[in-house]
């Protein structure tokens, strides 16, 4: 084939675009533009064909550089960032002759910044083209001159005939021609896709089964017309044309790259999309970037010292005009002098000066502060929180996830959470757990919801003994004998029953797996509620086994007479499948005597509309059911069917074959084709599904409602299900004030009932208003009360709908803050997003967002803050989350222990940083003083140059990571400290003011103290001390006061602490030794030649360095005793009570997880859990540790016998006796 020779002769078209189908964005410029076509055509086995169109090619790139963008992009990426696109102005000027110090002391920090930054871009940049190369040089299968061709993944092209194999994944978006298990179906995996585990079904079209083999397979010539690319997952709108027929495509013959093949020996399928064309690729949308409050407030304390930069060098400047003058003969200021101190332009010297003192001054922006917090950062969220065993979840094995390091201070200031409820606060483990089929409610059992309610009402619930017939398997905790073995045929509407179990059995999408017996079969569904129904309808002796693409085969118990067992098998016609617009599934299927019938289970607002005549005392006791199973914390879903004639079936079913042939809007015109079918419904009755509280959520709440957090629920169940579940999580309780705003009072539902749209939207709005300035009003009346009850709100989607119109929000916004719970029911995933922006945006307070499904992205993503629980529905959220947990539970350790940790350290580092370099720069400030505001430099270029980097470097990143106030046990015994974060009260400008003034007392002592020492000081020789003498000895201060302030500051001191003190304290007196006493020609070094050799000879040395910074830090001593006795924060105060108490946080608190240890770990560990004692004896054998045999005998486990045990017995013996005595 020409196409094949042509593909290895040129590299794959990876820009290559669709010259049939550019982009279809257009712009308005007052005329109609021309449109892109509406779908793509792919010939089939045809490269030759598809070669003009020009179709993308399947190489994938995530890398975010190439070799030739790296340098350009990367540099625009860092001087993005203020502070270094600041600096290089800076050591831009400092390359002029203006420039009083060399360009070196600003380039090179400036240099290391940048380099550490590009190595850490580059290092991620060539993980991600590793990754990529591997995928891309994944074989593959391809149909090449009637044989199979293993190609790279790289190499293939829209159109080609691929064959994947059992296990493997699809490289590309496929269309399933053919496979070997029998009808025509395959079994996929979607985990990399949505995280879903379950397998779905696939069914290629009749017409293609017998293209298996690569004979038959290469006679394949069809042509593809269908969508072009796009980001739907779930959606696919095609036709295929094949031997002048025209058959539709749907998702179900579609085959996504990134999916794995399962229980298939092999299928054969035909590429439709490519690289970065595929679906998948075209959701990997990047997780909007958040910047932290903190980073921002950052920013303005930058902004703050640029002003206060600006006001020295204006000072400075305006000083020298006036200090230059032609008196000072000795300055040598005559006409030929240079124009920056030429007195007869006063102006130019000044502006001049101006920029000189800018690069002088430059230091006073702490260069190294983005890296060090990044640094900082990193290692928290990777160290600490991944590795977390108290976010630990044993029985999924999850660690906690940190997938940025951004935001890590921003949870120590969380004031408003947003939580989902099902799968969140909820365990998404759905149990059958009772039921109403024509009127008659079955099922004994009381849900944890009910005991919650009940003890709040002080009433005390008896115990119900389940019966000996109960079962409770997974997916099933029912208990009623009237149902159970055949039961049912004794009730007063056995055929009620009878419908009610096979719609069970028959209207769903579930697979069965695993041996066709009852005990033996697992079921695959998309959800558990799914799974659930299945396994009921199981248990009532309608056992679903088997699945085709067009039967679903049924075991039915009991239906002739009791004991009998039937197999039988229902045609499914037609699948009117569910989603989120629908609220119900409804499956059209033809019984073995060939009657027709539409099942149809959905929510109960949906089925009740399309209900027919006759139905009206069953459609009320049911919706008091439905209220009743609501108010226990039951899901409720409604079950109908309708018996169909065969003309009129075959009528709709034209209908609905066109509309799934349709290329445009075939979504739409499938809803519609639906409405007419699914009417006039019989009602059968409502199941109620229990889903379990989560292990800790009760406590968790009452916990972060402690630490001044406000918990918010937003849910799409049944108000009285969100009421329920509140009661249960201690989010609401009988002693607060409620406001419930509902659309289901009996008013609205009267405008409902005359179906005015215009009028009903009317009145909900005016209805919401009334209420929403009626409760307002009392909220505000309860607030002045000295002792009012906490207030709740309650309100469900279609109120809020109208209520986040523009002119409600407002009053919402202020009611919903005087709550210290709301609860929002039956809202849209829209909706979920709208609340929270309108808190985030509206409020101006943090927020976080956690969730666990799909429906929760646009919630997770609009907070400030989004978590995800990787639970039962799948990745997504977690994919679009900052951080992800197993638990609800563990955002008690997320946010009151790391989050407040994160946010403590942050906030020293940032204040640290400020004041180290304001003090180191405000020496140098002094000093313009004395030298006519010349801008003659104080310090050496060096100096300055490595002050940041090396000297003052490594102390503040320890502060940064391993800096406790309180331990992990008593962050969480005292929640209310959590509120210092909310407050924000370590990083106020009043902490940031307390930092500047003693910079500027300890730079003032620093330079006055030394000089004026100075001054009367001599060296061994007997001569003054120099420039250079006094400010190094200034420098040697500095470095030291700064390092030692930061002990000061620091809540826990580590060795690392000692450690990197002292380091960095020895690392400038190895250099200054260094660099003194080494002379290089043609530089300005020979200025510091053997001056600390000079200074170190001397007593004055000594004493400057002992007394200089005692009086220093005299001041912050001061400061700091005088807080804390009379102003402590309420850390200070927790200090105070536990300070004799050692660090609660023990080895014995972690989680005991899984002993999955070898017999010599176990042992390992067991001995060191033992109790330890000091030896009484001396010596070397005597003094070492435990006596691990003695103790390990005691306690039950096996260690070697020592030597020295002889001993221990011997003392053990004499101390039992004196006790016995005694």
């Amino acid at each position: 084939m020409n196409g094949w020779d042509r593909v290895r002769s040129s590299r794959s078209r990876l820009g290559g675009s669709d010259s049939r189908a550019p982009s279809s964005r257009t712009v308005r410029l007052g005329r109609v533009q021309p449109q892109a076509p509406g779908h793509r055509t792919i010939y089939c086995n045809d490269r030759d064909a598809n070669f003009p169109v020009r179709f993308k090619g399947n190489s994938i790139s995530t890398t975010k550089y190439s070799v030739f963008t790296f340098l350009p992009k990367g540099l625009f990426e860092q001087f993005r960032r203020v502070a270094n696109l600041y600096f290089l102005m800076i050591s831009i000027l400092s390359t002029t002759p203006i420039s009083p110090v060399h360009p070196i002391t600003n380039v090179v920090p400036l240099s290391l910044v940048l380099f550490v930054s590009l190595v850490k871009e580059a290092f991620e940049d060539w993980k991600r083209l590793q990754n990529d190369k591997a995928i891309n040089n994944a074989l593959i299968d391809v149909l090449q001159d009637q044989k199979w061709e293993r190609i790279p993944w790289k190499k293939l092209q829209v159109g080609d005939i691929v064959k994947v194999k059992q296990d493997g994944f699809f490289p590309a978006d496929i269309l399933f021609l053919a496979g070997t298990n029998p009808d025509g179906v395959c079994y996929i995996e979607t985990a990399n896709l949505d995280g879903e585990t379950n397998l779905k079904i696939r069914k290629a079209l009749e017409k293609t089964w017998d293209y298996l083999t690569p004979e038959k397979a290469s006679e394949f010539k069809g042509e593809v017309q269908c969508e072009q690319p796009n980001n739907s997952l779930y959606t696919f709108t095609g036709n295929l044309i094949i031997q002048k027929q025209t058959l539709p495509l749907s998702p179900n013959q579609i085959l996504l790259r990134g999916c794995s093949l399962r229980n298939t020996e092999y299928i054969v399928g035909a590429v439709i999309f490519t690289g970065h064309e595929t679906k998948v690729m075209m959701n990997a949308m990047n997780v909007p970037s958040k910047r932290s409050t903190l980073e921002r407030k950052l920013d303005k304390l930058i902004l703050a010292l640029f002003g206060g930069l600006f006001l020295m060098c204006l000072i400075g400047a305006i000083a020298s005009g006036v200090f230059i003058n032609r008196k000072y003969y000795y300055l040598g200021l005559g006409a030929s002098v240079e124009n920056q101190f030429n007195p007869s332009n006063r102006f130019l010297v000044a502006t001049l000066t101006m920029f000189t003192l800018i690069t002088l001054y430059s230091t006073i922006i702490p260069i190294s502060l983005y890296v060090s917090i990044e640094m900082i950062k990193f290692i928290q969220s990777t160290q600490f929180i991944n590795k977390d065993l108290h976010m630990y979840h044993v029985e999924t094995n999850t660690p906690a996830l940190a997938r940025t390091s951004n935001l890590n201070e921003e949870l120590g200031q969380v004031e408003y959470i947003f939580s989902d409820k099902t799968g969140t606060l909820t365990r998404n483990l759905m149990e059958f757990f009772k039921c109403s089929i024509g009127g008659e409610v079955y099922g004994t059992g009381i849900t944890e919801i009910e005991k919650g309610g009940a003890e709040r009402r002080g009433i005390k619930l008896e115990e119900v003994h389940k019966s000996s017939k109960a079962v409770h398997e997974k997916g099933f905790n029912f208990d009623d004998a009237r149902l159970m073995l055949g039961a049912w045929r004794n009730e007063p509407d056995p055929d009620a029953c009878k419908e009610f179990f096979r719609c069970l059995a028959i209207c769903h999408t579930v697979l069965p797996e695993g041996d066709e017996s009852p005990e033996k079969v697992t079921y695959q569904a998309a959800s558990p509620d799914e799974a659930a129904l299945v396994t009921a309808a199981k248990n009532f002796g309608f056992f679903f086994y088997r699945r085709t693409p067009t039967t679903i085969y049924v075991r039915e118990s009991h239906v002739e007479k009791m004991g009998k067992v039937l197999d039988v098998s229902y045609e499914i016609l037609n699948v009117l499948e569910f989603n989120s617009t629908r609220k119900r599934q409804s499956v059209v299927c033809r019984y073995p005597d060939g009657r027709l019938v539409l099942y149809c289970k959905g929510a109960d607002s949906v089925i009740f509309e399309r209900l027919g005549d006759g139905n009206g005392d069953l459609k009320k006791t049911t919706r008091e059911h439905l209220e009743q199973f609501g108010s226990a914390g039951l899901r409720t879903l409604c079950l109908a069917y309708r018996d169909l004639s065969t003309d009129m079936y075959e009528h709709w079913n034209e209908k609905f074959i066109q509309a799934k042939s349709s290329l445009r809007d075939r979504e739409k015109k499938l809803d519609e084709v639906a409405e007419l079918i699914e009417k006039d419904l019989v009602l059968i009755g409502c199941t109620a599904i229990e889903d379990k509280l989560q292990e800790g959520v009760p406590s968790c709440i009452e916990t972060l409602s402690r630490a001044g957090i406000k918990i918010w629920v937003l849910t799409g169940d049944k108000m009285e299900t969100a009421i329920n579940i509140a009661y249960a999580c201690n989010l609401i309780n009988n002693d607060m004030k409620q406001f419930i705003i509902s659309s289901e009072t009996d008013a609205i539902r009267e405008v409902e009932n005359r179906g005015d749209q215009v009028e009903i939207a009317r009145f909900i709005k005016e209805s919401v208003t009334a209420d929403l300035k009626k409760f307002l009003e009392e909220a505000q009346q309860h607030l002045h009360t000295i002792s009012g009850p906490k207030l709740a709100l309650v309100i469900d989607g279609k109120c809020l709908m109208y209520a986040l119109d523009p002119n409600l929000r407002g009053m919402l916004l202020n009611l919903s803050l005087n709550c210290t719970s709301v609860v929002c029911c039956r809202v849209s995933p829209l909706q979920k997003a709208q609340v929270t922006s309108l808190v985030k945006k509206g409020a101006r307070k943090i927020t976080l967002s956690i969730g666990d499904g799909a429906n929760d992205v646009s919630m997770i993503q609009a907070a400030h803050v989004g978590v995800g629980i990787s639970g039962l529905e799948g990745m997504q959220a977690v994919m679009a989350s900052d951080f992800a947990i197993a638990q609800f539970r563990f955002l008690t350790d997320l946010l009151l222990v790391h989050g407040r940790w994160s946010y403590l350290r942050i906030c020293k580092v940032v204040t640290y940083f400020f004041y180290k370099n304001l003090t180191f720069t405000l020496t140098q400030f002094w000093f313009t003083f004395q030298t006519g505001f010349s801008g003659q430099r104080f310090y050496d270029d060096w100096f300055q140059s490595l002050y940041n980097v090396i000297f003052t470097a490594l102390p503040v990143i320890i502060v940064g990571l391993f800096d406790k106030d309180v331990s992990e046990s008593l962050s969480k015994k005292y929640p209310e400290l959590y509120k210092e974060g909310i407050r924000d009260s370590f990083f106020k400008w009043r902490v940031v003011g307390i930092w500047a003034f003693f910079s500027f007392y300890q730079s003032l002592v620093f330079y006055y103290f030394v000089t004026s020492s100075s001054s009367s000081g001599q060296n061994s020789s007997g001569k003054m001390f120099g420039l250079w003498d006094v400010s190094t000895m200034a420098f040697t201060c500095v470095v030291v006061t700064v390092n030692l302030r930061l002990l000061m500051l620091c809540n826990s001191i580590t060795r690392w602490h000692y450690i990197s003190v002292a380091g960095s304290i020895l690392a400038w007196f190895i250099f200054i030794f260094i660099y003194s006493g080494v002379m290089t020609p043609y530089d300005r070094q020979e200025n510091v030649f053997f001056v600390i050799y000079v200074l170190m000879s001397t007593f004055y040395f000594y004493l400057t360095l002992l007394l200089v910074p005692i009086a220093a830090l005299l001041g912050d001593f001061i400061f700091q005793g005088v807080q804390r006795w009379f102003f402590p924060y309420d850390y200070q105060i927790i200090q105070e009570i536990y300070r004799h108490e050692p660090d609660q946080s023990s080895r014995s608190e972690l989680l005991d997880i899984r002993n999955d240890l070898t017999p010599d770990e176990a042992r390992s560990y067991a001995i060191s859990q033992l109790p330890r004692e000091k030896s009484k004896h001396t010596g070397f054998a005597f003094d070492s540790p435990g006596y691990e045999s003695f103790f390990a005998s005691q306690q039950g486990v096996y260690a070697p016998q020592k030597a020295w045990d002889v001993a221990r017995r011997a003392s053990m013996r004499s101390g039992a006796r004196t006790a016995q005595k005694k």
